[in-house]
């Protein structure tokens, strides 16, 4: 048993999402958003860098010292594998890890709108899950492939850093590549699944011109692409695609964009107010003539319309799904406040120690 094992334990034990260590630091650990330290003790360099060590691949290790960061998964048992970040900071050594479930739930136990399996069912375009890191973006499109893989026979390609969760052939074939390992980066990964026979595709992170370029270009010839990106809503998603390009291509980008994306689903954590834990919130954005036009144009302010006025295509608004959870009392009107986009609309239910919240500067916020 690697040493790291004892904190892994106690994390899982715990019901715990995340273990921080740090050299200098006590170990610490993120229990439904909130970090705390697990002892007292600081780690010394010389055990931290021990515990490291021992349960990476020492050429990865060697490249870490040279680099400065390193991205890996490690599996303790059966039941618990980890996504690992090594990093240097100013007081030396520091990695954090994410526990990733060895089961992969359905799009009905993660209690997201089931309009997100309809995007599985499509034989071509691109989807984007999007929203910042920690939002469950990957465990929802893990429940979307494993969805497709018990409904299809296809040949579904993942290009990930590091691969999370495992997927077992069903119905469909998987192959799960990991950058660097498999391959040198997410767009080689991209352009080497348009020669593999692939029908779909799921990129990691579209965090690049050539990775974005690829996947439009891998939607208009026929395959199915999922990917990500760090963006809140529909709206800076579609902007953020867009802007990655040079000015002399974003008439092309758009044109390109209409044709090619299927949706988009925006996904935060709140903090649960009934109940430990934490509860998705959605937004959806279903590709109609309607969504085409607006993005050909450039005119994506008209997708606020657009998605609330969706409702029979499955859409929603980010702001609208957090109001449902308010109301149900399964988040606090705080909570609620603090991830709208339309502060000025939560704030009449902010309770009265709140009321002064926001006044430098309430309203409408893309954060």
């Amino acid at each position: 048993m690697a040493v790291i094992d004892q904190y892994f334990k106690h994390l899982v034990a715990s019901g715990a999402s995340d273990l921080h260590l740090s050299e200098g630091q006590p170990p610490k650990m993120r229990t439904h958003g909130a970090i705390t330290p697990i002892s007292e003790g600081v780690l010394e360099h010389e055990t931290l860098n021990h515990m490291l060590k021992e349960i990476c691949d020492d050429a990865a290790y060697e490249r870490f010292l040279e680099t400065g960061d390193l991205d890996f998964a490690y599996e303790m048992d059966a039941k618990s594998r980890f996504r690992c970040n090594y990093f240097k900071q100013n007081n030396g050594l520091g990695a954090v890890f994410r526990l990733i479930p060895t089961e992969i739930k359905t799009i009905q136990d993660l209690n997201v709108p089931e309009t997100i399996e309809r995007f599985g069912d499509m034989r071509s375009g691109l989807v984007l899950v999007t929203g910042p890191t920690g939002s469950g973006k990957s465990t929802t499109l893990a429940a979307l492939i494993d969805y497709i893989n018990r409904t299809y026979a296809r040949h579904i390609i993942t290009v990930e850093e590091p691969i999370e969760f495992v997927h077992n052939n069903k119905k469909s074939t998987i192959s799960q590549r990991e950058v660097p390992i498999h391959c040198p980066s997410f767009a080689d990964g991209l352009r080497a699944s348009l020669r593999e026979d692939a029908d779909i595709v799921l990129v990691g992170e579209m965090r690049d011109l050539e990775t974005i370029s690829l996947a439009l270009t891998a939607a208009e010839t026929g395959l199915l692409v999922f990917g990500t990106l760090h963006t809140n809503n529909a709206r800076k998603t579609v902007d953020r695609l867009v802007d990655v390009f040079p000015s002399d291509q974003q008439s092309q980008v758009r044109t390109m964009l209409a044709g090619s994306l299927r949706g988009v689903v925006a996904q935060l954590l709140l903090k649960r107010d009934d109940q430990p834990g934490r509860v998705a919130v959605n937004e959806i954005l279903v590709s109609t003539p309607a969504v085409s036009s607006v993005i050909r144009e450039g005119s994506t302010q008209k997708l606020y319309d657009i998605i609330t006025g969706g409702k029979e295509h499955g859409m929603q608004f980010m702001d609208d799904a957090i109001w449902e959870k308010m109301l149900a009392g399964r988040v606090s009107a705080l909570e609620a406040y603090m991830k709208a986009i339309d502060k000025s609309r939560f704030k009449a239910a902010l309770p009265p120690e709140y009321a002064d919240l926001g006044n430098s500067g309430g309203g409408v916020t893309e954060d």
